[in-house]
């Protein structure tokens, strides 16, 4: 069995945010928990964590699915002591989260590169002290009008997006499995050709 990984779920701790669109990486995490029976039930480092064995084609991965308690913007404070404690590098690692500049209901995924803005990943790579790690970025398009970027993220998806948002979480969960097993590039290969 490979070396643990690790896929971390970005977003706000809290009912009144857990359906915003911030959110999205804790929904795609507790997708990807509940379909391999893993449970998201003990703290660590403040983070909730579940870990356990995901199987595909007879092989078998170990991995520690990861939901910063930080708040986003200090998501780097849960991540970077977990993957220490564990001894996960950085490209063992793939981060889910919202991305404003990609239109909305388009996934990318991307090996390391700059925080493009989101202070979530910017703490992560401030903290880890790499940029080195793989990121799912769900895209949720921009804000209309002059609405303020951080008010329209703390927004819920409306149900046209739900109808949209739906089947993407799903696609991300998959995304995040290619990548388990047959690593960043062929998960960049199947992923990224529907922009």
């Amino acid at each position: 069995m490979a070396d643990l990984k690790m896929i971390v779920g970005l977003g706000n701790p809290g009912p009144q945010y857990s359906r915003n669109r911030h959110n999205i990486g804790f929904q795609c995490l507790e997708l990807l928990a509940r379909k391999h029976d893993i449970a998201l039930d003990r703290m660590q480092m403040r983070a909730l964590t579940g870990s356990g064995v995901i199987a595909q084609s007879g092989a078998r991965q170990k991995v520690l699915l990861v939901k910063p308690l930080t708040y986003m913007n200090a998501s780097g404070e849960a991540v970077a002591p977990l993957a220490r404690f564990f001894r996960i590098e950085p490209a063992s690692i793939l981060v889910i989260h919202d991305d404003l500049d990609l239109a909305s209901g388009k996934l990318r995924l991307r090996a390391g590169g700059s925080s493009g803005g989101q202070n979530g990943i910017r703490s992560i790579i401030d903290h880890l002290g790499a940029p080195d790690f793989v990121r799912a970025k769900v895209g949720v398009g921009r804000p209309p009008g002059r609405m303020d970027p951080a008010d329209y993220v703390l927004q819920n998806f409306s149900a046209d997006e739900e109808a949209l948002f739906t089947p993407l979480r799903a696609r991300v969960v998959e995304a995040a499995i290619c990548w388990l097993f047959e690593g960043v590039e062929a998960a960049m290969n199947r992923f990224n050709a529907h922009l």
